[in-house]
């Protein structure tokens, strides 16, 4: 079957000159992998020691964040190669100090993972979460180097648990441990045969807890906020806007922040157009008045994190319609307490924050209005939800420290 999906793969790698055409993703696709091998060739010499990570997109780059800066400080003397498959991590972390290259992943054909390998030549390899490409990981194991996954999702939806998918479950062996999120997680591993992995818990969890040692500092947003209130509505969709508009124009004395998860000129400006409110994007902050606004749009990205630490509520998208939850965690590590959609189903910490009633789900406007009403009017109601939100968030650390102490132990990075 393995040789089967190297055909197919293959096949359509071949066939992405012509797909290009009809397609400026699929073109985009190939663009922006047809000068990889040129790149990491002029970057890594033979005397270099290289330590290879893998996060499929910007959530999985979040995740590798803590392990990154621990690696940085534990062995300086090694070059980290940091890879992505989608255009959002790349795009956004290309010139991350955490990395000495940063390329995306040649597409899994069984050329492509032999000429990576040979030229990378990794000593140490992590995978984060769930993204598994058979060839890459042969050549990983036939070469015997140390591969290890971290923050590991295993769910009976995947491919290995099907017919269709089982000789997938070959793949796996190319892992030395598995680091992953949940009981659930092991207990399908173990169905797959596999017992070499623990539950160290998300690294997202040292993450967002690491933000509060940074400087979160923001003068814009201390002036726009002032002694009031804030509500922060973060990454938000169409969807989430809809549940938010009538809230929006109606409560009086509370500050509002809306930053978009994409930056649409014309969609922010129909929103804006809804609204009655003294409304600032952020691209006008040299030509208004900040303190006399009501609801400043952040058309820009970089700053969501941050914002956070001035918020009294926050609000965070995605849920509201099919798009996808954002990340819950960002402000429970502040101590706030969180409102969002419904479809948090996918999104294990944020059923688990929902049911110790430190986030709150909403389907409609008016619903929308009742609970952030509540939390706006009652201070003891806010700060009891926050304090637990804060505490969720602290009393899951720890990934990060059960990755490092196993690579110490097994000395897979010998100096």
């Amino acid at each position: 079957m393995r040789h089967i999906y190297s055909f197919f793969i293959s096949l359509f790698n071949a066939l992405l000159p012509v797909l290009g055409l009809f397609s400026s993703k699929l073109k985009e696709f190939r663009g922006v992998r047809q000068t990889v091998f040129n790149y990491l060739e002029s970057k890594i010499e033979g005397s270099d020691r290289v330590i290879w990570i893998h996060a499929a997109s910007l959530g999985e780059y979040e995740q590798a964040v803590p392990v990154l800066e621990e690696l940085r400080i534990q062995y300086p003397s090694h070059k980290i190669l940091l890879t992505f498959f989608s255009p959002s991590g790349y795009t956004i972390r290309k010139n991350t100090p955490l990395a000495d290259l940063v390329t995306y992943l040649p597409l899994d054909t069984e050329a492509n993972a032999d000429a990576f390998i040979s030229i990378t030549s990794p000593e140490l390899v992590l995978f984060v979460k769930y993204e598994f490409w058979p060839n890459y990981l042969d050549k990983l194991k036939r070469n015997n180097i140390s591969t290890l996954l971290i923050s590991g999702v295993f769910r009976e939806s995947q491919p290995f648990f099907k017919f269709y998918g089982s000789w997938m479950k070959k793949s796996l062996r190319a892992f030395d441990y598995f680091f992953l999120q949940n009981e659930s997680s092991l207990k399908n591993l173990k169905k797959l045969g596999f017992t070499n992995a623990e539950v160290s818990g998300d690294t997202r969890f040292d993450r967002v807890s690491r933000q509060l040692e940074y400087n979160n500092t923001l003068d814009f947003i201390a002036e726009f906020k002032q002694d009031k209130l804030l509500l922060v509505c973060g990454s938000t969709w169409p969807e989430d806007e809809t549940l938010l508009l009538d809230f929006i124009n109606n409560v009086a004395e509370v500050k509002i922040i809306l930053a978009p998860h994409k930056i649409n000129s014309e969609k922010i400006e129909a929103f804006r157009s809804k609204l009655t409110k003294n409304v600032v994007l952020h691209s006008e902050l040299k030509i208004k008045n900040l303190q006399e606004a009501e609801v400043l749009i952040i058309d820009a990205i970089g700053f969501l994190t941050k914002i956070y630490a001035y918020a009294d509520i926050a609000y965070v998208g995605g849920a509201a319609g099919a798009t996808g939850l954002h990340n819950v965690l960002e402000p429970a590590t502040f101590g706030i307490p969180i409102l969002t959609g419904t479809h948090i189903d996918k999104f294990p910490e944020a059923g688990q924050m929902n049911r110790i009633a430190a986030l709150f789900t909403v389907k409609n406007p008016a619903e929308t209005s009742v609970v952030l009403g509540k939390l706006i009017s009652d201070k003891k109601f806010r700060d009891q939800t926050g304090i637990i939100a804060g505490q969720f968030v602290s009393g899951n650390t720890g990934a990060t420290h059960s990755i490092m102490s196993y690579l110490k132990i097994k000395h897979l990075l010998p100096d």
